[in-house]
């Protein structure tokens, strides 16, 4: 009996030892689906702020397309800008430097035109002057002859007619 007993105690201890052990298990499988729970709430609100800042990175980026096109098309208008402003500036240089030399050459021709005119006066003076002489040697000549011409006679009158009454 004693063996019994013994035996019996042994199997309650047994028993009490895989109670123990089951009672702890049951209490690590609790605590660990807890955890488990815990953790997939947590995945699960990580996982819905991952979609909304993939949709708003998705929002932001259907915003920026326009606006780099926008940004593409004025950087192109830009470069369009700079290049007519090139243009104009080389054209403004050019009309600039052709002005200059317009007058330059107006003012040669105003110079040369006035040069002209003052020759012009001065050979009209001198003509003047020389037909003036020639006048009056051509008066004196006629006069000579008069003095010569018989007075009696008609064509001689014709001739000297004006002649003696300018002396």
């Amino acid at each position: 009996m004693k063996a019994m007993m013994v035996l019996g105690f042994l199997c309650v201890c047994v028993l009490i030892a895989v109670g123990y052990q089951a009672f702890q298990q049951e209490f690590t499988i609790r605590r660990l689906r807890s955890q488990i729970t815990s953790t997939t709430e947590q995945v699960k609100a990580k996982e819905d702020e991952i979609v909304k800042a993939k949709l708003k990175i998705q929002q932001l980026n259907d915003e920026l397309t326009p606006l780099n096109k926008k940004r593409d098309q004025l950087v192109k208008k830009k470069g369009e800008l700079q290049k007519a402003s090139g243009e104009s500036e080389k054209s403004l240089s050019t009309c600039q430097k052709e002005k200059t030399d317009s007058e330059k050459k107006k003012t040669k021709a105003t110079e040369a035109r006035e040069k002209q005119k003052i020759d012009q006066k001065a050979e009209v003076e001198n003509t003047q002057v020389e037909v003036q002489n020639l006048q009056k040697q051509i008066l004196d000549r006629d006069a000579k002859i008069c003095e010569f011409v018989d007075a009696d006679k008609e064509e001689g009158r014709k001739l000297c007619e004006g002649k003696k009454a300018a002396r």
